[in-house]
């Protein structure tokens, strides 16, 4: 019965704007909108859901903050929809880990089960252009090749990963590897006295075992490639821990501080950000 009362009372708290915000939703659901599809005027809106024009404005506004429309405005102006792009996603998740205690262990407890899925699902649909992605990736994270600052390979090793993820048929598991590559990227920093040798060690690692991974894939062994990802991610949970790797304590970032990852694949860190690692 308490449970009946506190959803009761949850719904009551709701404004007619949320309210309105949750219809049109469930409209863009029905009409099966796409992105680049446009929402109905807000004369329309206001006539559908018998709301004032205020009520729609802050409604369509909620939404946009959700990243789920653009607003334009003018005579023509109104709702578009828009891919919610994965930045967003990550903020919202941050807010929520702003009041949890995430360890290393954790994240990579999370990873060493998804990561050889995900690697092995994405073997069949891996292209020329992908494997050459891939190489790249390795020659930029490979200290005994690469030009490159030791917290750019850092990074560059994380991409790796991304590749691998966008080649991946399945969204949402694709989409929980990318968010977790991107709490890494932004969460995960070493000690000032972790040495350039262990950096140097830890890239080198990294690299040889992607190489690995990479010629599994290149001859489409799907069981291969999930157990050196496997192998790789034990490895990288103890390495990380060795070189006194943490997770940055209760961080929010902005928007512009976030990175696509598909938009980055093959052009490095920037060196604004902490050293990361795969």
């Amino acid at each position: 019965m308490a449970t009946r009362k506190s959803v009761s009372a949850t719904i009551k708290q709701l404004k007619r704007s949320d309210l309105v915000a949750r219809e049109i939703k469930r409209l863009i659901a029905e009409k099966n909108l796409s992105p680049g599809d446009r929402l109905p005027r807000e004369v329309e809106l206001q006539n559908q859901f018998l709301v004032s024009k205020g009520t729609i404005r802050e409604a369509l506004k909620s939404l946009e903050v959700q990243g789920l429309i653009t607003i334009s405005t003018g005579p023509s102006g109104g709702g578009t929809i828009v891919e919610v792009p994965l930045d967003r996603t990550l903020q919202f998740m941050q807010n929520y880990l702003f009041f949890q205690e995430v360890t290393i262990d954790d994240i990579y407890a999370v990873r060493l089960q998804l990561e050889p899925e995900l690697a092995a699902g994405a073997v069949p649909h891996l292209t020329d252009a992908d494997f050459e992605a891939l190489e790249h990736s390795i020659s930029c994270c490979d200290p005994t090749q690469s030009q490159e600052d030791l917290l750019s390979q850092r990074r560059e090793d994380v991409n790796f990963h991304d590749i691998l993820a966008a080649a991946n048929p399945n969204p949402f598991l694709r989409f929980t590897c990318e968010l977790i590559n991107e709490l890494i990227r932004q969460l995960i920093v070493f000690s000032n006295r972790t040495s350039q040798a262990e950096h140097r060690r830890f890239g080198e690692v990294n690299a040889q075992i992607h190489r690995e991974i990479l010629l599994a894939a290149r001859a489409r062994d799907v069981e291969a490639v999930r157990a050196l990802m496997k192998r790789h991610m034990q490895d990288a949970a103890s390495n990380v821990k060795r070189m006194k790797g943490r997770v940055q304590g209760r961080l929010i970032l902005d928007a512009d501080s976030l990175r696509t990852p598909r938009a980055q694949m093959t052009s490095g860190g920037s060196l604004k950000r902490q050293p990361d690692k795969s």
